[in-house]
């Protein structure tokens, strides 16, 4: 299980990320904050109905990470009552069902996600663009009042605040580099500078880069183990150089892919989560190489621009065969004893 200081500093390692995310409106700072109070009061419900003391439960702050995790991954406007139910699904039903923390095989942040993504599809994909491409200034009210009315301040909707950046309306950020190479010139895309203009999504590379120093700091301070995000990272880098010196007009740079979407997060937060991943050596190298193979193929040839929520979901289920099959021989047995 998770250990509540282990948890504290997940969240602290996350805040470069979300500060970079901010460019991209204060909303993921309300998404949290309700993510967070919906998470404690279904954990105290959760953890009361099992006849169980709340105190405990609460202290271990898994709960505040589920929350945090998830009200990150979805678009700063939306509704306040998609993270309401993104956050329920979380927490009841993939964790408490399961029994708790400890006992759950899918990442719950993630089970949330899905469930908004497949339920909740146009909201999911309505993301803004940062500020820098904004014609009109979202403000700190009008994303209150998006998320609670879905009206601005000035009586606009999300989609008119959209429509009204540089006449661009993005859905993710990989999903508008998908579509840019279909009137760009790849060889114009690969010119830019790589931490400017829009070669991983105008403004994500630096929020990619916030979660890889708070990744940096998660590794430094031994909460989370190397070998997870070392086999993703290596492995989605491998697989887009090799597709992109087959076919450069088709498949992106390992840069691209690397500073795009949720990789960073996925591969330092959201995969190396201790309950669902595998926990042997060799069981999180070969854990985080089948995230990254999957990352890759979603992202390449599937329907969805960003595919950590479902690379990460399909690995948890392979989780229990890599550990049996990967766990250290114990000192002194023999192979093939009883």
């Amino acid at each position: 299980t998770t250990h509540p200081p282990s948890c504290w500093w997940v969240v602290i390692a996350m805040i470069p990320g979300i500060a970079r995310s901010s460019g991209f409106r204060a909303g993921t700072l309300f998404q949290i904050l309700i993510a967070v109070v919906i998470a404690l009061v279904t954990e105290s419900i959760a953890v009361r109905l099992r006849n169980q003391p709340v105190m405990p439960y609460l202290k271990d702050n898994s709960a505040l990470v589920t929350a945090v995790l998830l009200a990150v991954s979805i678009p700063p406007l939306a509704p306040w009552w998609m993270i309401v139910i993104g956050t329920f699904f979380a927490v009841i039903i993939a964790k408490h069902i399961y029994g708790g923390l400890g006992q759950n095989p899918f990442n719950p942040a993630m089970v949330g996600y899905v469930v908004l993504l497949i339920s909740f599809p146009v909201q999911m994909t309505s993301w803004l663009p940062p500020e820098s491409l904004q014609i009109t200034p979202v403000s700190l009210s009008d994303s209150l009042h998006v998320i609670f009315t879905g009206l601005s301040d000035g009586g606009l909707t999300l989609e008119q605040l959209r429509a009204g950046a540089d006449g661009m309306s993005q859905a993710t950020p990989l999903d508008s580099f998908k579509t840019g190479l279909l009137t760009r010139d790849m060889s114009d895309i690969l010119t830019q500078p790589v931490l400017q203009g829009s070669v991983a999504g105008i403004g994500w590379q630096w929020v990619n880069i916030g979660y890889l120093i708070g990744g940096c700091i998660l590794l430094n301070r031994k909460v989370i183990a190397w070998q997870i995000p070392v086999a993703i990272l290596g492995t989605l880098a491998a697989l887009s150089a090799i597709g992109y010196l087959i076919d450069p007009s088709h498949f992106t740079t390992p840069v691209i892919q690397l500073f795009s979407g949720a990789t960073m997060l996925g591969a330092f937060f959201i995969a190396t989560d201790p309950v669902t991943a595998s926990t042997t050596p060799r069981g999180r190298l070969i854990y985080g190489m089948l995230i990254g193979l999957l990352l890759w193929i979603i992202r390449v040839y599937g329907g969805y621009p960003d595919a950590v929520a479902f690379a990460v979901l399909l690995a948890n289920i392979t989780v229990p065969l890599i550990d049996t099959y990967t766990q250290p021989r114990v000192y002194g047995h023999k192979r093939g004893n009883k």
